[in-house]
């Protein structure tokens, strides 16, 4: 199955273990509640699979690698105890906590969350002296004499030995007690997760042309060189900050991410392009409907690539102006929540203590999600921004009594709602503005069929078409599902 899929297992196996009966016990007993063995190629995004479990369910996450571990560490150290058996008295060997289990306790003392993910990665890679104990563990939930807490589902993931000359196999023992899911590289799951997130339009764009150069591994005379999914997504941030920088970004910079000397040579020339077409196609006036004619006439011509290439830049630019309105939309939302709260504590509390009290809350939610594993950065972007501006709201409250003070945080959220407004009405505009001109330089082609199949595909694309419209878009798309039905249609009636 792909990265997605895998996802959905493990969070409905989580959901499931973590259901309760009516007297509060877990209706699957911990005893029954196998292990999640997630089995993949490495920087497939095994990892961040977790970060978003643990954020979409609240719950905790604690991740390891594995064989960043000692025996020691992983099992903890032996010491002599006295023990009495029988009115006699026995020296016995026990275990000081686990560092593994002991940072599942402390992530409880911190933010009091006692359910969650706990996370090995590299499980087939430890080393022979560490084996044992992790078998022992995916078997039992424990190391040594201490067991991991209820409530809290293992996965362990591991590299298929073609991937890493030192994985160890399981042995049936260990595998009867495990839910095993193995995991494959899939650039259509990649592509949906990279539009969401915003990834730099050239990597989008490149790897649609050159899918085959998404994920590999190959085996050559000056070692193991390589592409995976991390590297392109860690080359993709460096590419956007550079850029605002002002920074060249080169094939040296490429192969440092993209670690196959010819594909980083490839991409990097791409790139090149990439720029080059932005300045040629003029696509920052195409989105603000003032190109020169002689544009569409260069589009006509160009080759295909070439024009993946520039409807490439043109959806990079949407999905960004998307997204602002998108953020803004969800800033307006909490802003929203948070001056209600305000309203329903008028005449008990003035609105600048309410702000404060409010803003603490939001404080102590942010850093309670970082001090659980809850990684995900949109969330942490948007409680950021809603904390900035109801600290700006309170200090520019002015004096006077609790209503009007209210009346002055009505206009201030007013000028957030107008901001969305004007976000919102640019954004439309440049959707119109790409759509005309391609409908000039290319008319109803398969050129202007693939950028409407990108629009619904792009996550920030389809978010906006949906909530604020584009009637370029719905005649488009409508026409294209004609075309699909009728063609649908007459492969049917070709069989019959």
């Amino acid at each position: 199955m792909n990265i997605k899929q895998a996802k959905q297992q493990i969070r409905n196996t989580l959901r499931a273990y973590l259901e309760r009966d009516e007297l509060g016990r877990y209706r699957i007993p911990p005893l029954r509640q196998r292990p999640v063995l997630l089995m993949g190629p490495p920087g497939i995004g095994k990892t961040q699979i977790m970060e978003q479990i643990a954020a979409e369910e609240n719950v905790g996450l604690v991740a390891y690698t594995i064989t960043h571990h000692t025996r020691q560490s992983a099992m903890g150290l032996p010491f002599i105890e006295k023990r009495v058996y029988g009115g006699e008295e026995f020296s016995v060997t026990a275990y000081t906590m686990s560092e593994i289990i002991g940072a599942v306790y402390e992530l409880t003392e911190r933010t009091g969350i006692t359910e969650g993910i706990l996370f090995l990665d590299e499980i087939n890679c430890v080393s022979e002296t560490l084996a044992p104990m992790m078998l022992q563990f995916l078997q039992c939930k424990t190391f040594g004499n201490q067991r991991l807490p209820e409530g809290w589902l293992i996965v362990a993931a591991g590299n298929p030995p073609e991937y890493n000359k030192s994985v160890r196999d399981f042995d049936v023992v260990t595998l009867d007690r495990v839910k095993r899911i193995e995991v494959r590289e899939d650039f259509a799951v990649w592509k949906e997760y990279a539009l969401k997130k915003g990834l730099h339009g050239a990597v989008i764009s490149y790897l649609d042309l050159k899918k085959d150069n998404f994920y590999r591994i190959e085996n050559t005379p000056e070692g193991l060189q390589f592409a995976t999914a991390r590297g392109w997504e860690d080359l993709s941030e460096v590419l956007t900050v550079y850029e605002e920088l002002g920074i060249e970004a080169d094939e040296e910079l490429v192969g440092q991410y993209i670690q196959l000397p010819a594909l980083a040579r490839d991409f990097a020339g791409y790139l090149r392009l990439y720029k080059k077409y932005r300045q040629v196609y003029h696509v920052e006036d195409i989105l603000q409907g003032q190109w020169p004619k002689v544009t569409e006439t260069e589009f006509a011509a160009a080759p295909f690539d070439e024009k993946l290439a520039v409807m490439g830049l043109l959806l990079a630019r949407l999905s960004e102006a998307a997204r602002k309105t998108r953020l803004q939309d969800a800033l307006c939302g909490a802003l929203h929540d948070a001056l209600s709260g305000v309203k329903g504590r008028l005449g008990e509390e003035e609105p600048e203590e309410s702000l404060a009290d409010i803003v603490a809350v939001r404080r102590e939610t942010l850093k309670r999600a970082a001090a659980a594993g809850q990684n995900d950065r949109e969330r942490q972007e948007l409680r950021l921004r809603e904390i900035e501006r109801l600290e700006r709201y309170r200090r520019e409250l002015p004096d006077g009594d609790s209503e009007e003070q209210f009346a002055a945080l009505r206009s201030f959220f007013a000028a957030d709602t107008a901001e969305l407004d004007t976000l919102a009405e640019e954004c439309g505009e440049r959707f119109d503005n790409a759509f005309r001109f391609l409908e000039t330089a290319v008319g109803q082609s398969q050129e202007l069929v693939l950028f409407v199949t990108e629009i619904t595909a792009g996550f920030d694309c389809a978010w906006f078409v949906g909530e604020y419209g584009c009637e370029a878009y719905f005649r488009h798309n409508k026409e294209l599902l004609f075309d699909e039905t009728r063609r649908s249609l007459l492969e049917r009636i070709g069989k019959s």
